[in-house]
């Protein structure tokens, strides 16, 4: 069942991916193509963000502006800030409560549409082989083992193959990000090295001081 198999593995990959990223950043990356999108809130979060910028740049200019020497423009900008710092406050709360609604719908169609999927796939297709293995290939205790729990003797089963996706998926993303933070940061050289420095080094500092000495 080549679609079947294919069909798990990308389930895995998905579960692998979100694990690795992380929920909440998946959250924040569709919340802001949402927020680009033609939606009735799209334009809240735009004039959001227009009020924000104003209100940081009527900040920084009272700050620069003396409230002695310039009472009259300083007063002037002190009354556009807190306007516009009133607006950005109220149509902040319009903002946060559909963001909060949109990432707990999202979190569940999320799930269902990942975990929830793989579930059920299991669930459906549990007697079910998802490919057959030669005969006398295995001992007999393997050949239950991999079709645990409910397939086929001679067979393995989703929940195995599954299984096998998952734990090589997560090496793969492991091998990955190390190799990747390796790149990025560069060999470091151990800590007790970097303190104590190399021998030759250190015996050369030794003699020079004893050089002094004398």
């Amino acid at each position: 069942m080549p679609s079947l198999i294919f069909t798990v593995f990308l389930l895995q990959v998905m579960i692998g991916l979100v694990n690795t990223v992380g929920a909440s950043t998946i959250n924040n990356l569709f919340w802001m193509l949402y927020g680009r999108m033609p939606t009735r809130i799209s334009g809240a979060v735009r004039e959001q963000r227009r009020l924000q910028r104003e209100v940081l740049m009527l900040r920084t200019e009272m700050n620069s502006t003396s409230s002695q020497d310039q009472f009259a423009r300083w007063a002037k900008l002190r009354r556009q800030h807190d306007k516009a710092f009133t607006q950005y406050e109220k149509i902040s709360l319009s903002v946060n409560a559909s963001r909060a609604s949109f990432e707990g719908l999202f979190t569940v169609a999320r799930w269902l549409s990942i975990n929830g999927l793989r579930i059920f796939i299991q669930f459906w297709y549990a007697k079910r082989a998802i490919f057959w293995i030669p005969q006398g290939w295995v001992p007999g205790y393997v050949e239950w083992l991999l079709a645990f729990p409910k397939a086929p003797r001679g067979s393995v089963s989703i929940q195995i193959w599954g299984l096998a996706c998952a734990s090589i998926i997560s090496l793969v993303i492991a091998v990955v990000l190390a190799v990747y933070h390796q790149l990025v940061q560069g060999p470091k050289q151990p800590k007790f090295m970097a303190a104590a420095g190399t021998p030759r080094a250190t015996a050369k500092s030794t003699t020079s001081s004893a050089g002094k000495d004398l």
